[in-house]
């Protein structure tokens, strides 16, 4: 073959495979301009909007730019159709409605224009709440009967976040969280789960004396009457009420500076000038059982570890004294 022949073919090879390339970057750039239409909308008032769009589909564009046909529309092309050429959509009235038209009221021009009203969008920043968890640790060991106790009281957290948000007639339409910021982390909550040693009347039959174990105060069936008794005549009317007044004498055991007066919520009771046990009599006719079911649940329930406040001393509300209010008396004192 000669020199100049081969220098033909290799010439013609280069041109076809240029020819190969360019088709395929004009395809690719076909192919990524398509993705995205820039469609004119008319109305049927001529009022005309120019959207973008990757949508094809007349009934998609429309619902997209929030566009509803009225009885008496129709789009062109179909709003069944695909997007034509000239990227062109135009809402008519129909033939048969126009006809009917002539006797009714006819659409306000204001009021069409108020239905598209443009879609403007804002940036805005909050702070949001970011709530605590609960984290449940059970060392019951499996026992059936167990009780929650509070070890590190929840908290929670706060956060900053922008959000890009789009209005239509000063309505919110869509909200996008842009960014966030953690102002303060969230503290968990932790409970533990323990065994439950159930103190009652049924229980304490057979008890003479008090005993305390693993927080558990354990009295005899009289010993639970005059508990009840005491606890109803200082303040009976509730059981939060009535548990104020045993968790005061609860404390006040558990408690170094009270000690003197009584190792146990009953030696409390009967300390001389602390309760009414010692200032007047009329306790005793609340005893045998003379007091409310939920005054005997608030002893039970606080001689099994439950406390509302964490005070040694009471008085009357009306005494003026400040402090916290619980069932007509006043606690403070710590």
């Amino acid at each position: 073959m000669k020199k100049d022949e081969k220098a033909s073919i290799s010439l013609m090879k280069i041109i076809l495979i240029s020819l190969v390339i360019v088709g395929v970057m004009g395809f690719t750039v076909m192919a990524t301009n398509s993705k995205l239409n820039n469609v004119k909308i008319v109305l049927s008032n001529n009022y005309e909007m120019s959207v973008f769009t990757t949508k094809t589909k007349i009934a998609d564009i429309l619902e997209e730019n929030h566009i509803v046909l009225l009885s008496d529309e129709k789009s062109v092309p179909d709003i069944n159709q695909e997007l034509t050429d000239n990227k062109t959509i135009k809402i008519i009235k129909g033939e048969e409605v126009v006809e009917k038209a002539k006797d009714e009221q006819l659409v306000n021009v204001e009021e069409i224009l108020e239905n598209y009203d443009k879609i403007t969008e804002k940036i805005v920043v909050v702070e949001e709440v970011i709530p605590f968890e609960t984290i449940t640790k059970d060392i019951s060991d499996g026992s059936a009967m167990v009780k929650e106790k509070i070890i590190k009281n929840g908290k929670n957290g706060l956060r900053k976040v922008t959000y890009k948000i789009r209005y239509q007639n000063d309505i919110e339409i869509e909200r996008v969280e842009i960014s966030s910021e953690i102002i303060e982390e969230p503290v968990d909550k932790i409970v533990e789960v323990r065994v439950k040693t159930v103190t009652n009347r049924e229980s304490s039959l057979t008890r003479s004396s008090v005993s305390y174990s693993n927080g558990v105060w354990n009295y005899s069936k009289n010993e639970l009457d005059l508990l009840c008794a005491i606890t109803a005549q200082e303040c009976g009317s509730s059981y939060n009420g009535a548990l104020a007044v045993i968790t005061c004498a609860c404390n006040r055991a558990e408690s170094t500076k009270w000690g003197g007066k009584g190792k146990d919520p009953l030696s409390q009771y009967k300390a001389k000038g602390q309760f009414c046990y010692s200032i007047d009599s009329n306790w005793k006719r609340r005893l045998n059982g003379n007091y409310s079911s939920s005054v005997e649940k608030a002893v039970v329930d606080a001689l099994n570890g439950k406390r509302n406040h964490d005070y040694l001393s009471f008085r009357s509300a009306r005494s003026g004294v400040k402090g916290e209010v619980i069932g007509g008396n006043v606690y403070f004192g710590k």
